[in-house]
């Protein structure tokens, strides 16, 4: 079993949930058995992986960050570990800290301390996406005590300014006038809040790729659009193709090298019915599609830490697939089966048809049979 690439150990660092599992099967399946430190959540599944060298679960990112220091923090500079991530909270927690663990792991980073949770904001990531030419929704940051601005065009949508500032998808209400905004900002967790034009959108997009070298290079692996539209919320079930919009990716490399970013990350898209993109915002992290990569032969997290060790990306590491469909099976089951939108019969042959399920894995069964003794907890 080896838990390395070429000397340097391989770190999954996450927050409970089947997003690290996908990077840790990412590594499993190249030959190389993670170290795992787990954030415990209300489940269990990524733990369950067979491809884990060794399983540390602590209660806190706080604590997690205490015992990677502890534990790998003291490698030769020649073979510090790598360390990869699946969830904002880990993400920002490190970019905070940049300075104290520089010398001592190769994480994802903006190159300066506190980089990364700057554009972690959705206002700066739109205000930079629009200087580097993407279309962009008009927005507005207020905080909760703030009046409600004038001239809003409704209906809004409500957002968390940041992904570690409340409390994510429960922050987000889509208003028709000033009295629903107002009910909506007395619920909301966050105290600073962005709302924003809400589009009656066509689809949305991701796509899911990695940056080297402080975007010196980068490659999009997968590009997901979605099978059904749920207003408010992501959709479990995706169409997968080849991302093949040039002008698009030089915009993108253009953003991260300005960012300095150098990581795993994912960018969503809104397509509005007359097809015009409109950027919406980045992840600097793994998301939980990244297991589409794995399927379309880019697995994300093993090609970040080779993209890194090698200085630049191999022609090699670009595949050419066929099309296929993803299904984050628990959650499109709940929305779609007992949701009253298609019968079991239906769901069964799309769950079969779909090349890339995010617990599912005939290699790696045991993940999959602890979420369905467990399957409520997953909604």
């Amino acid at each position: 079993m080896n838990d390395s690439f070429e000397g340097h150990l391989c770190v999954v660092f996450a927050l409970e949930h089947y997003n690290p599992l996908g990077q840790i099967r990412s590594f499993g399946e190249m030959g190389i058995y993670p170290v795992y430190i787990s954030v415990k959540r209300r489940y269990e599944v990524a733990t369950k992986s067979k491809y884990i060298s060794k399983l540390h679960q602590v209660d806190s990112v706080e604590e997690g960050y205490e015992l990677l220091i502890r534990e790998y923090g003291n490698f030769d500079k020649d073979h510090l570990p790598y360390i990869v991530f699946s969830d904002d909270r880990s993400v920002g927690y490190f970019d905070l800290r940049y300075d104290e663990w520089k010398e001592k792991f190769i994480a994802f980073n903006a190159g300066r301390q506190g980089r990364i949770n700057e554009f972690m904001d959705k206002y700066n990531i739109q205000q930079l996406a629009k200087k580097h030419g993407f279309n962009v929704l008009n927005s507005y940051v207020i905080s909760k005590s703030d009046p409600i601005p004038m001239g809003l065009r409704y209906p809004i949508i409500t957002k968390d300014i940041s992904p570690n500032s409340g409390n994510w998808k429960s922050d987000v209400f889509i208003c028709q006038d000033e009295v629903e905004l107002k009910v909506a900002i007395g619920k909301i967790a966050s105290p600073t809040i962005m709302v924003q034009h809400f589009v009656d959108k066509k689809n949305e997009m991701a796509l899911e790729g990695y940056t080297i070298n402080h975007a010196n290079e980068m490659q999009i692996v997968t590009q997901m659009t979605w099978k059904y539209l749920i207003q408010g919320y992501y959709s479990p079930y995706h169409d997968v193709t080849m991302f093949t919009d040039k002008e698009m990716e030089a915009k993108l490399l253009a953003m991260f090298k300005e960012i300095g970013f150098e990581g795993i990350f994912e960018v969503e898209f809104l397509i509005d019915k007359d097809d015009t993109f409109y950027f919406m915002e980045t992840n600097f992290r793994a998301s939980a599609w990244n297991p589409t990569g794995l399927v379309a032969g880019m697995p994300l997290a093993y090609l970040w830490v080779k993209g890194m060790s090698n200085g630049h990306i191999e022609a090699s590491d670009r595949k050419y697939f066929e099309d296929f469909t993803s299904m984050s099976e628990i959650i499109d089951y709940g929305k779609r089966v007992e949701g009253g939108m298609i019968s079991l019969p239906e769901w069964l042959r799309d769950f079969k048809e779909a090349k890339c399920t995010y617990i599912y894995n005939a290699k790696d069964r045991v993940p999959w049979d602890e979420a369905c003794r467990n399957w409520e907890k997953f909604k």
